[in-house]
């Protein structure tokens, strides 16, 4: 029972940075006498610290604010995307504490190298207080192994070589589900009961959630909307499929509208006509490919909102006017009164990143992960 309070209440303060101790005391359901003694384990575990809050006018002992253990546990995350990588350390609540970067080519080996790399500066500088680490990568991902990247052109990459440590935890994803799970974490969908997500870089993702959804592990294969049959079915897809929607909604559908050769880089492609007048009705079109397809989504899935990521969200404000007529064209009549909205992600490309370091800290804040930081913060240094 102790274990699961103290779980709840770490979980509360990671999602909730500057939670009062009062506020998670009451949230919890703790005793004023067993509170005393579940905080003095979390601080004595290195796991949870406080410090004064704020004054707050009202009358009364004053509370503290809960904050990230100064010695306590982190999470690395990197995200790779189509022409570069990020990399950061982050402590409970989300603040990050460390960052790298770097362009890539897109070549499996120098690229991981690269990455792998900045993990390893990245553990000479914060040791075993690295609870977990976690990767964002574009394609379908399972196991740790990029099965398939079209737009990386990759196939079957095994990104264990990033962290060889298997006393750590280490899990790896699809980039756009990460993302939906950043924002209905700390983004524009939070506090809905239901979010679908969709990101257009190279391609199209995303994610549908659920209230309490589990994080995203390394079996999940779901999310692949751009390979559903939503585009001309002349058209072949990189996957192995025709037809699919990832076709019609990035540079690549934008280079066939404008008449030019398939480009190699299709999100720097579509960005750099964005504000292109001349390329105004190619974005209408891939603007209307998007509103129907999420409008099919939405009929399907029901949930509360729609958030849109990457490129998405550029089409959506760039031409709002093509995606709403598609949108609304495309939902069953009696949605039409009240159609679930539509909000741009507000993480934008940092997205991924963010989603990472929460599905790091999904595995660290439970019972096992819990168990194994406690051993691990006797150790000597941590």
């Amino acid at each position: 029972m102790a274990e699961e309070r103290e779980a709840e209440l770490l979980t509360l303060a990671h999602a909730r940075p500057g939670l009062t101790r009062a506020q998670a005391v009451r949230e919890v359901g703790l005793s004023s006498g067993r509170a005393v003694d579940v905080f003095a384990r979390l601080d004595a575990a290195r796991l949870l610290a406080e410090r004064p809050a704020e004054a707050s006018g009202r009358r009364g002992r004053p509370t503290t604010e809960l904050v990230a253990h100064p010695h306590g546990p982190l999470v690395a995350a990197v995200s790779l995307r189509h022409d570069l990588w990020q990399a950061c350390v982050a402590g409970l609540g989300g603040a990050v504490v460390a960052v790298a970067s770097g362009e890539h080519d897109a070549t499996p080996g120098p690229t991981l190298d690269a990455m792998a790399a900045a993990l390893r500066r990245f553990r000479r500088r914060f040791g075993p207080r690295i609870a977990a680490v976690a990767v964002a990568a574009p394609g379908v991902v399972r196991g740790g192994v990029v099965l398939q990247a079209s737009n990386l052109r990759w196939r079957d990459v095994d990104l264990h070589r990033l962290w060889p440590r298997p006393s750590v935890p280490f899990v790896a994803g699809n980039d756009a589900t990460f993302a939906g799970w950043a924002e209905r974490s700390r983004g524009a969908a939070r506090g809905f009961a239901s979010v679908l997500h969709l990101h257009v870089d190279s391609g199209l993702g995303g994610v549908y959630l659920v209230a309490d959804s589990p994080a995203p592990i390394d079996t999940d294969l779901g999310g692949e909307f751009g390979h559903m049959p939503f585009g001309d079915p002349r058209l072949a897809c990189g996957c192995g499929a025709h037809g699919c929607w990832d076709l019609m909604v990035d540079g690549r559908a934008l280079a066939r509208e404008l008449g030019a050769r398939e480009p190699r880089d299709p999100a720097r492609y579509l960005t750099a006509r964005l504000v292109d007048p001349t390329a105004r009705r190619a974005l209408g079109v891939l603007a209307r490919a998007l509103g129907r397809g999420a409008a099919g989504l939405v009929n399907a899935l029901d949930p509360q909102v729609v958030s849109l990521g990457g490129s998405a969200a550029e089409l959506l404000a760039t031409r709002p006017d093509a995606f709403e007529r598609a949108y609304s064209a495309g939902l069953m009549a009696f949605r039409r009164a009240a159609p679930v909205p539509v909000v741009s992600a507000a993480l934008g490309a940092d997205g991924p990143l963010v989603g990472a370091v929460e599905v790091g800290f999904a595995r660290v804040l439970t019972r096992s992960g819990l168990d194994a930081w406690r051993a691990r913060s006797a150790w000597p240094g941590v």
